[in-house]
């Protein structure tokens, strides 16, 4: 009686224990990859799943969550023969937990492998300067080679970052020194540069002002033409209309030598000097006439 009672609970124990077993809760963003029998049966998502235990066994689990793989510094020779340390971070996401599971044995490693490989063949392509300033072209172009080979394993390669690009001390020294020349020159030829500039501008301002100068000089020698041509336009009009006026009118002549008189008596007023008579015009002609008679009266005495 005991020992059917002692196999009831063995038999209750195991039962139990086969039912814990065949329970299975799967985080979210993980999978599980389940063998019946040695053989692929299903790939339980995240959730609450039953399977039938010892016939039923989880092969892998897999986080769908985005993983890194380190790529470790290694040696990498350049297209120029320069022998560089590079390291970098590559960036997955499981996609199909069967083919993870089934397409390689480990498929880390083996992205891993391939990123240093790719990394590789691509730097030999390139010399040193282009590798150091085609980083993004380096990234991309590894990409596309581990997401062709990562796709037959159910991973999806998101990205693929350089971590760090290293030269040996003497070739850094070497560079330096080339930059450092090359930015003189280039400060040199922005120098030599702008005083070209400078001396063209000068000489473009010197011809403008000398065509502006003549531009002037010719404007002004066409005014002086201009004024002297209705200056002597306006004297041969005046002369013709006093020609007209004394041939029409005796007394034009009389006035315009009035005019001119007094005229001249006006220039002398202004001067300041003391040894000066002004004598009349009416009294000229009154010398002039005793003058006449005084003559007249010397002949007359003489007769007698």
């Amino acid at each position: 009686m005991e020992a059917v009672s002692v196999i009831g609970i063995a038999i209750v124990i195991a039962v139990f224990i086969m039912m814990v077993k065949g329970i299975k809760i799967v985080p979210q963003a993980h999978a599980y990859v389940i063998e019946r029998l040695g053989k692929y049966n299903a790939t339980l998502e995240g959730g609450f799943h039953i399977i039938i235990p010892i016939i039923d066994s989880v092969a892998m689990q897999v986080t769908k969550q985005e993983q890194i793989i380190d790529i470790p510094q290694q040696s990498v020779i350049t297209k120029d023969n320069v022998n560089i340390s590079v390291d970098g971070l590559v960036f997955i996401q499981v996609e199909n937990a069967k083919m993870a599971a089934y397409g390689v044995v480990d498929f880390k490693r083996a992205i891993a492998n391939l990123a240093t490989t790719s990394l590789r063949a691509e730097i030999g392509q390139l010399a040193l300067d282009e590798t150091l300033s085609s980083r993004d072209t380096l990234n991309r172009a590894i990409l596309v080679a581990l997401d062709e080979a990562s796709q037959k394993w159910g991973v999806k390669t998101m990205r693929v970052e350089l971590r760090d690009i290293s030269v040996p001390k003497e070739i850094e020294e070497a560079m330096n020194l080339q930059m450092k020349a090359e930015r003189e020159k280039r400060a040199i030829e922005l120098t030599v540069t702008a005083n070209k500039e400078a001396t063209i501008r000068e000489a473009e301002g010197e011809r403008q002002k000398a065509f502006l100068q003549a531009e002037a000089i010719e404007r002004m020698a066409d005014a002086s033409k201009y004024e002297q041509e209705k200056t002597a336009e306006g004297q041969a009009k005046g002369m013709l209309l006093i020609n007209q006026a004394m041939a029409t009118n005796p007394e034009a002549a009389e006035f315009l030598l009035a005019k001119d008189r007094i005229a001249a008596f006006n220039e002398m007023a202004k001067n300041g000097s003391n040894d000066k008579i002004i004598v009349p015009y009416e009294a000229t002609e009154f010398v002039g006439s005793l003058s006449i008679l005084t003559s007249m009266l010397g002949k007359n005495k003489e007769a007698v």
